[in-house]
C-alpha cells in the first residue's frame, strides 16, 4: 500500500524483505523489522556440496598418467575396463586444469565408452566431468544433456543438478532451473550460498514476469472497511477524509428528504463523501467521476478522493493522472496539493522509486510547512530508507504541530528503538522501551502504540508482555485481522504452539477474508509443515488480493517455490525437513 497507516509492520515493508528467501528453504522465516523467528531448528549441517566450492572443477584426481592419448601402454592393456576408464578420466582432468577443454572432452568421452554400464556411479561422474568442460566452452545444450545422463544414473548428484540448473538458466528455462536448484538446496540442507542465490534470483525473475501479466489484467478489489479506515486514520490534515461540514452534511434532525439531500444530490463529490461515512466505498469512484466530468465546484477534491480510492484498489496507473492534475492545479488549496504529493510520493516508494518519492515529500513540505501529515509520512519513508535519524526529526516536527498525534509518537519510539537495536546499544534500547511505556500510558486508546511495542518486546524475548500488548490491540480494534496474525506468529516463536498459531491466523481470515498477510503467513507455515498443496492454495488467495505489482511478484515467488518443491518430491522423492 501507499502511505499505509502501519508502515513499519511486516505487511507494508521495512527496508527488509518481508520474508527471507521465498520459502523454497525450510529454514526459519524472518518477518519485517521485528525479526520474528517462527522457530529455531538446529540441524546437523551436511558438508556435502559446501566442500565443492564453486563446483568449477571436474571430479577425481588430475594426477598424470603414463603415456599419451592413443599411444600403446602395456599397463593399460592389462587393466580392467573400469580402471582404463578411470585412467582416461584422470588424463581428462589434467587437460581440464590446463584449460585444454577439447582434449579433456575427448578423454571423458573415452572414459564413458570404456566404462562398464553397471558402474553407474563412475559413469555418472564421467558425464558430469564432460559437462563441466562443455560449460567452460559455454555449450549449454551439451551441458544439459550430459548432466541429465549423470542425474539419471545418480538422482541425488548435487554437482550435476546444480550445473544443469545454471545451464537451464542461461537458456531461459526458469521453471526447470528452479526445480533443479530446489533439489540442490534440499540436498545441501540450505547451507550453500551459491545455490541459495541462484534459487532466489530465479524466483524473483519468475515472480516479476507472472505479476506483470496478472496485475495488468486483474480485477480491482476494494480492501476491507477496517483497512480503509486504518489508512485514512494516518492523516490528520486530509480534507477529503474529514466529515461533511459547512452545511454540506445533512442535519440528523432534518427530514431525510429535506434540504440537505438536495445539496448532496447536486454534487457527485458530496454524494461520495456521504457514501464514505456510510462505508459504502464501492460507489465513491463513480460519484467522483460525475463531479469531475461536470466540472463541478469540488473538482479538485473529487480528483484527490478518486485517486485515493484508485490507490486503495491497487490501480496506481489510474491514480497518477488524477494526482498529477491536483498537484498542478493553481486554484486548488495548498492542503489538497500537499495531500496529493504525499500520496504520489508514497506510490513512488511502493514502485521502488525512492528518489521521486523523496522529491514529492520535500515539495509537500515546501508548499505546506505546517502540515503535520507531510512530516508523519515522510518519517515513514525515511524509516523505509533506513535514514532513522531523519525519520525521528520528521516525527518530532509532526508532534510539534500535532502534540496529540499518538501515531507519530508511537512511530518515533519505534524508530528510536530500531536504531538502538540494530546499533547494539543496550542503554538506548532500554530508553526506547521506556518511551513505549510512556506512549501507551499517555495514549491508551492508540492500538498502533501497543502493536509496535509488542514487536519490540518480541525482539527482547519478552514474549508474555508482547502477548499482552497484542491483546490490548485486539480489545481496541477487534476487526484488525493483522493483529491476530502477529499474535499467531508470536505463539509459534514463544510456545512452539502450532495449533494456537494457526487458529489465530484462521481467525484473522474469518474477520477479514481480504487480509492477504494472513493468507501469505498461513501458506508459509504450510510449506514448513510439508503441506505444499495447501500452501499453494493460500499463496494464490494472497496473490488475488495483492495491492501492488511488487507485492504480487513476491507472492508469486513464494508460490513458485512451493510448487517447485512438489515437483522435486515427485521426481526425486526429496522433501525438506518439516515440523
Amino acid at each position: 500500500m501507499m502511505a499505509a497507516s502501519k508502515p513499519v509492520e511486516p505487511q507494508s515493508g521495512s527496508g527488509l524483505p518481508r520474508w527471507q528467501l521465498a520459502l523454497l528453504v525450510g529454514t526459519p522465516i524472518v518477518l519485517g523489522v521485528g525479526a520474528v523467528y517462527l522457530w529455531n531448528r538446529s540441524r546437523g549441517k551436511e558438508k556435502q556440496g559446501k566442500k565443492n566450492g564453486e563446483r568449477k572443477t571436474p571430479e577425481g584426481s588430475a594426477s598424470p598418467v603414463q603415456g599419451q592419448h592413443g599411444a600403446t601402454n602395456p599397463e593399460l592393456e592389462n587393466m580392467s575396463p573400469l580402471d582404463r576408464a578411470q585412467s582416461a578420466k584422470n588424463k581428462g582432468n589434467k587437460y581440464f586444469k590446463a584449460g585444454k577443454y577439447d582434449q579433456a572432452i575427448q578423454c571423458y568421452t573415452d572414459a564413458i565408452s570404456l566404462c562398464p554400464k553397471e558402474q553407474k556411479g563412475d559413469l555418472s561422474t564421467f558425464y558430469q566431468n564432460r559437462a563441466a568442460a562443455y560449460e567452460q566452452q559455454l555449450k549449454w545444450t551439451e551441458v544439459i544433456q550430459d548432466c541429465s545422463q549423470a542425474v539419471e544414473l545418480n538422482p541425488c548428484y548435487i554437482k550435476a543438478l546444480f550445473r544443469r540448473a545454471k545451464a537451464l538458466e542461461k537458456l531461459g528455462n526458469k521453471k526447470e532451473c528452479l526445480e533443479d536448484v530446489t533439489a540442490v538446496c534440499i540436498l545441501e540442507v540450505f547451507q550453500n550460498q551459491q545455490s541459495m542465490l541462484l534459487a532466489d534470483k530465479v524466483l524473483k525473475q519468475l515472480g516479476k514476469e507472472k505479476a506483470k501479466e496478472k496485475y495488468k489484467n486483474r480485477e480491482p478489489l476494494m480492501p476491507s472497511p477496517q483497512f480503509i479506515k486504518s489508512y485514512f486514520s494516518s492523516f490528520t490534515d486530509d480534507i477529503i477524509s474529514q466529515p461533511l461540514q459547512k452545511g454540506e452534511k445533512k442535519d440528523e434532525d432534518k427530514d431525510k428528504e429535506g434540504e440537505a439531500s438536495e445539496v448532496t444530490g447536486s454534487s457527485g463529490y458530496l454524494k461520495a463523501k456521504q457514501y464514505m461515512e456510510e462505508e459504502n466505498y464501492d460507489k465513491i469512484i463513480s460519484e467522483c467521476t460525475k463531479e469531475i466530468e461536470s466540472g463541478g465546484r469540488y473538482t479538485a477534491e473529487a480528483l484527490l478522493l478518486r485517486a485515493t480510492f484508485y490507490l486503495l484498489i491497487g490501480n496506481a496507473t489510474a491514480a497518477q493522472p488524477d494526482l498529477d492534475r491536483v498537484i498542478n492545479m493553481d486554484d486548488a488549496s495548498v492542503k489538497l496539493r500537499a495531500n496529493a504529493l504525499i500520496k504520489r510520493g508514497s506510490m513512488y516508494m511502493q514502485q521502488q522509486q525512492p528518489q521521486l518519492s523523496t522529491q514529492d515529500f520535500n515539495m509537500a513540505a515546501e508548499i505546506d510547512l505546517r502540515n503535520a501529515d507531510v512530516y508523519h509520512h515522510r518519517g515513514q519513508l525515511k524509516i523505509l530508507l533506513d535514514q532513522v535519524e531523519e525519520a525521528v526529526g520528521d516525527f518530532d516536527e509532526c508532534i510539534k504541530l500535532r502534540p496529540d498525534s499518538a501515531l507519530a509518537q508511537a512511530q518515533k519510539c519505534f524508530a528510536l528503538y530500531r536504531q538502538a537495536y540494530t546499533g547494539n546499544n543496550p542503554s538506548q534500547v532500554q530508553k526506547a522501551m521506556d518511551g513505549f511505556e510512556d506512549v501507551i500510558r499517555r495514549f491508551p486508546k492508540c492500538a498502533e502504540g501497543y502493536a509496535l511495542y509488542a514487536q519490540a518486546l518480541t525482539d527482547q524475548q519478552q514474549f508474555g508482555n508482547a502477548d499482552e500488548m497484542y491483546d490490548k490491540c485486539i480489545e481496541l480494534e477487534p476487526d484488525n485481522a493483522t493483529t491476530y496474525v502477529h499474535k499467531g506468529l508470536l505463539q509459534l516463536q514463544w510456545k512452539q504452539d502450532l495449533e494456537m498459531g494457526l487458529e489465530l491466523i484462521s481467525k484473522a481470515i474469518e474477520i477479514d477474508n481480504k487480509c492477504d498477510f494472513a493468507y501469505e503467513t498461513m501458506g508459509t507455515i504450510e510449506v514448513q509443515r510439508g503441506n505444499l498443496d495447501k500452501a499453494i492454495d493460500m499463496f494464490n488467495k494472497a496473490i488475488n488480493l495483492a495491492k501492488s505489482e511488487m507485492e504480487m511478484a513476491h507472492l508469486y515467488s513464494l508460490c513458485d517455490a512451493a510448487y517447485a518443491q512438489t515437483e522435486v518430491a515427485k521426481k526425486y522423492g526429496l522433501k525438506p525437513p518439516t515440523l
